[in-house]
């Protein structure tokens, strides 16, 4: 079973080097972010192998999300080779997620 990557300092710039990469910025107290919860587990699983489907809880790794500049949560980067190419901030359904990491494989 795929799992999403729970990303902190330590290991955020290897695991998003290579290839494709999606990156949910999130806290535990936010209700959108809970909402897409089960859709970001249901992408970790579809795609293992093929992209890394990553999370960032904001409250405990501040420094990740000042670093991209997180304003606003659910925030999802999408990153290509370690350079974000795209991203989208609020809840989204799994067809468009789904749609955006196959425009980048």
């Amino acid at each position: 079973m795929g799992k999403y990557i729970e990303l902190t300092n330590a290991n955020f710039e290897d695991t998003i080097k290579e290839g494709v990469s999606v990156v949910d910025f999130w806290a535990p107290w936010c209700g959108p972010c809970r909402m897409i919860a089960p859709v970001i587990e249901e992408l970790a699983e579809e795609y293992e192998g093929k992209a890394n489907i990553c999370k960032v809880n904001t409250d405990e790794e501040q420094e990740i999300a000042v670093k991209f500049g997180i304003r606003s949560i659910p925030t999802l980067l999408f990153f290509k080779d370690g350079e974000v190419v795209d991203q989208i901030v609020g809840a989204q359904g799994k067809d468009a997620l789904a749609a955006k990491i196959n425009s980048l494989l």
